[in-house]
């Protein structure tokens, strides 16, 4: 028999500061996802190196004349993709992204400009407090970082396979991170989205003049501009794998624990 919902005690899960920069950081890569698909969409082709090779992009989206119509194309490497609606041409004209995927909606790269940098410099100091929060509060080490013994060979392949087959910890056990969350976390927030900001000021020619080494440090300014757009495309991917597992673990006790910091355990349920 399940217990009464009387039996619930409600406990702290998350500090202020953490649900702060977590709503905020939502609300601002949104706007960088977006607006920086409008910026790309000035020129929607990717190289490696320093310079555009135009003739040999590894990954592009055009439109093509087929008959009388035109369609939208995407090519990776050696092959060719029809996208026609998505990628290369939609709403009747040649375009990388779509309307709805960009912002603004309409073609502008100096809007689309306007938004990526000022929302840049907030995600920015958006994660010096959340850095600083995590390292003087010791969120870092008590929470993130991986204990003695989480790391085992063993230890990984279990909760890979609980994942898989959709286990997840109940009640009082679901109070700390599991290793999988803590990795994949610390990938995000001291991998992926630092390499976003370095990336990004490498593409600066601002930033180039007074640091020439920054965009060599990932082989060249469009190699830096590949690096910034795969980094995004991981992140969005994080996003999207990070939603399923809460809506599957339980996103009310998810979603309120995130936004008033109070999670929901019933007492001696260690599942």
């Amino acid at each position: 028999m399940s217990p009464a919902p009387s039996a619930r005690v409600f406990v702290a899960r998350h500090s202020f500061v953490v649900r702060l920069t977590h709503w905020t950081n939502v609300a601002v890569l949104l706007v960088l996802l977006l607006s920086g698909l409008q910026i790309f969409n000035a020129h929607p082709a990717l190289y490696w190196g320093d310079a555009s090779t135009f003739d040999r992009p590894w990954i592009a989206m055009f439109a093509a004349e087929r008959g009388e119509t035109a369609v939208g194309l995407t090519r990776i490497g050696p092959w060719t993709f029809e996208t026609t609606g998505v990628l290369g041409f939609s709403d009747n004209q040649a375009r990388g992204f779509p309307a709805w995927a960009t912002l603004p909606s309409y073609r502008s790269l100096a809007d689309g400009r306007r938004w990526h940098f000022f929302f840049a410099w907030l995600f920015v100091l958006n994660g010096l407090v959340y850095w600083s929060a995590a390292l003087v509060g010791g969120h870092l080490r008590r929470d993130l970082l991986p204990r003695r013994g989480e790391l085992s060979p063993r230890r990984l392949a279990a909760e890979v396979v609980d994942h898989a087959r959709l286990r997840f910890a109940h009640g009082e056990a679901a109070l700390s991170y599991n290793t999988l969350q803590k990795l994949a976390y610390l990938a995000v927030i001291a991998g992926l989205l630092p390499l976003m900001v370095l990336t990004g000021l490498s593409m600066s020619p601002g930033v180039n003049a007074g640091l020439p080494w920054l965009p060599e440090l990932f082989g060249g300014r469009q190699s830096a501009r590949t690096a910034h757009f795969l980094s995004a495309g991981l992140i969005v991917l994080f996003v999207l794998v990070h939603l399923a597992m809460v809506a599957v673990a339980g996103p009310v006790n998810s979603l309120r624990a995130m936004i008033t910091g109070r999670f929901a355990v019933t007492p001696g349920d260690r599942s």
